[in-house]
């Protein structure tokens, strides 16, 4: 049988399109490229953005700022010295971008300036870190990104 060029066109489309198809059936059926949101309930985040916004302001307006390290241990997050940090209520929240079941949550409870996230809690990659805290009735927003 002879193949003339219109019908060879036909067969490499054919061809191109069944190649395409196995790998979209075959990213959408495994477990190992999970596709999710980047965050859950997105239009109730929404809707606090403007209190988000605040409290970021707040923090960017503080004479010394929280500081952000990556150590031996771990991320050690370092409050101003000149507050009282037995006033200071809050959380610390990671998120890794590329898994949301590595994300987690955790309060602050200070035994002094520094509060230390252990590094067997983190796996190595890029991390959104994330302390919202309080300290005398005002709110303040910090974040930072780093990768370990």
């Amino acid at each position: 049988m002879k193949i003339n060029w219109g019908t060879g066109i036909v067969i490499a489309f054919g061809l191109f399109m069944s190649f395409i198809l196995f790998f979209v059936f075959k990213v959408q059926s495994n477990s190992k490229y999970d596709n999710e949101l980047v965050v859950e309930k997105y239009y109730q985040k929404e809707q606090g953005f403007e209190k988000e916004m605040e409290k970021e302001q707040n923090a960017h307006d503080m004479t010394t700022a929280v500081k952000f390290t990556v150590e031996n241990d771990g991320i050690v997050v370092q409050f101003p010295e000149d507050i009282d940090y037995t006033k200071v209520t809050g959380k610390v929240s990671l998120y890794r971008p590329s898994n949301k079941k590595l994300d987690f949550e955790t309060p602050v409870s200070l035994s002094g300036p520094r509060l230390l996230i252990p590094k067997n809690n983190l796996v190595g990659g890029r991390w959104d870190i994330a302390l919202d805290w309080s300290y005398n009735g005002v709110d303040y927003l910090s974040k930072e990104k780093f990768i370990l």
